[in-house]
């Protein structure tokens, strides 16, 4: 199968890219955990930390995948719910961030080698009960028919996780040029820029998007 049957058609490829990256970049538990380590133990632990953290959110993105073919193939009523369900999801946390902005946090990290900083990276992403939703919520916009829902959700899954390493390795390189205090400060600055994309693409979910994937 080719790569280009896999990605949604040109439009609609450029705003997954546009939406994936504004959402790569909002600050969250893997975020505060890679400037945690880059900021106690230096560039190389926190370039660790991304790689953990890629694999973990790799490891969510398969789950996904597998999760929306299963449920496609069973139901294509119950793909379509979970369309809306996921728009009403990403509303919900734009919603959130408007209205009770999260406190950057500056988690205890207690010294490590690079392995264990990698292993803890990605028990951060795993144990992140939000980030298999998300993906969830976040691919079926972006798939469309005729191909194979599974292999779909694959490219666009491993498509985001790709760009989310590569927001989080510019993270590690904020980090190691800037103060904590600076980082928080254009943390908070961009929390209703971010709010608006997640409104945004739950608005394009629920009544916009390509037809659904044939099981």
């Amino acid at each position: 199968m080719d790569l280009h049957t896999l990605l949604p058609p040109a439009p609609l490829l450029l705003a997954f890219l546009a939406a994936a990256l504004v959402l790569a970049i909002t600050p969250g538990p893997g975020v505060a955990y890679i400037v945690t380590r880059t900021l106690g133990q230096g560039r190389r632990a926190g370039l660790a930390s991304v790689a953990g953290i890629a694999l973990g959110n790799l490891a969510n993105a398969v789950a996904a995948a597998l999760g929306l073919s299963s449920l496609l193939a069973a139901s294509p009523l119950a793909f379509a719910v979970l369309r809306y369900a996921g728009a009403a999801y990403l509303v919900w946390l734009g919603l959130q961030l408007l209205l009770r902005p999260p406190a950057v946090q500056d988690p205890a990290a207690a010294p490590a080698s690079r392995g264990q900083v990698l292993r803890q990276g990605i028990l951060v992403s795993l144990l992140n009960p939000k980030t298999t939703l998300f993906f969830a919520a976040f691919l079926p916009p972006f798939m469309q028919a005729p191909a194979a829902p599974m292999a779909q959700a694959l490219a666009l899954g491993t498509l985001f996780v790709l760009i989310a390493a590569a927001s989080d390795t510019a993270y590690v390189l904020l980090a190691t040029a800037l103060a904590p205090g600076r980082l928080r400060e254009g943390a908070v600055r961009g929390r209703r820029v971010v709010a608006l994309v997640y409104i945004a693409l739950g608005l394009v979910a629920a009544f916009g998007g390509g037809r659904a994937p044939r099981a």
